[in-house]
């Protein structure tokens, strides 16, 4: 596949990122007892860093945890129960592997308690607009920001899909979210974007997002894609448990690596690392 971007590698801790010269893979960690697909799943400790040790044995490239649950009407929780989620687990990986993690927040403050325990990176489904001190804390931390695109809140989004041009409005977002970025001191080069799968989506909107990903190319920034589990692919395949839909993700993700994805954020890791690797084959 020929890559016209210019994009910068990004090193962070044992993995250097060369964007364009294959998928790399972040695995999810919902450490919420109501994620829609495995709330509840890992809100343990114990059954936390098992799953985080079954990622890393597929060698998952980055480990994203989240305590906040996104999925479409979920309630925001306080600041002291995300803490009270996230942040010990962020400690617990990092006394056992060298893995980028990244958290998975809207807000400065846990951003800044997790990168001091340990992260590396920081996963905003708000992209930047949640929260007014975010962009300015990711600033003063120096570290990667992914900028995904949202249209309202999690308990609202799905009333908001309505677009005339579904990638020229999405990277209009891009646009005005990274000059506000780049205005607080994020440099360009730390930025990774997320056109938000499943987030203020329709179904065929989704499938229309994953087929004209090369719209994005123009910002020669990174992209990452999410569509684990998702319920478009539910939809596709008149499947309702979440869960039963890693082949539709499977096919989803060579979509996306087919017309220009660089992180595929995941659920199932073993899974798709064998189908990255062949995608990468037959795409890159």
């Amino acid at each position: 596949m020929n890559d016209p971007r210019r994009l910068t590698p990004l090193t962070l801790r044992d993995r250097t990122f060369v964007w364009g010269s294959r998928t790399y893979l972040m695995g999810i960690l919902n450490v919420t007892p109501d994620s829609f697909s495995d709330g509840g799943q890992f809100d343990r400790p114990e059954a936390a860093i098992a799953q985080v040790q079954a990622m890393l044995t597929a060698d998952v490239d980055i480990i994203d945890v989240g305590g906040q649950s996104t999925r479409p009407g979920a309630e925001q929780i306080s600041l002291e129960t995300e803490l009270s989620r996230t942040i010990p687990v962020i400690e617990r990986i990092r006394t056992i592997t060298h893995r980028p993690i990244s958290i998975d927040t809207t807000r400065a403050a846990v951003a800044e308690a997790a990168i001091q325990a340990g992260a590396d990176l920081v996963n905003d489904i708000s992209g930047g607009t949640f929260d007014p001190e975010m962009f300015a804390a990711v600033a003063q931390l120096g570290v990667p920001y992914i900028l995904m695109h949202l249209r309202g809140t999690p308990e609202t989004m799905q009333a908001l899909t309505d677009y005339a041009d579904l990638t020229a409005e999405i990277g209009a977002f891009f646009e005005m979210q990274i000059a506000t970025a780049e205005a607080a001191g994020v440099a360009r080069s730390r930025l990774i974007l997320d056109p938000g799968i499943g987030f203020a989506k329709t179904a065929a909107q989704n499938v229309e997002l994953i087929q004209r990903l090369r719209d994005f190319d123009r910002f020669d920034l990174p992209l990452l894609v999410g569509p684990s589990r998702k319920s478009f692919i539910g939809k596709i395949l008149d499947q309702p448990h979440p869960q039963r839909r890693v082949w539709g993700t499977a096919a989803a993700a060579c979509g996306a690596i087919a017309t220009r994805c660089d992180i595929l954020r995941v659920h199932d890791v073993p899974e798709l690392y064998d189908v990255c690797r062949v995608a990468d084959t037959l795409w890159r």
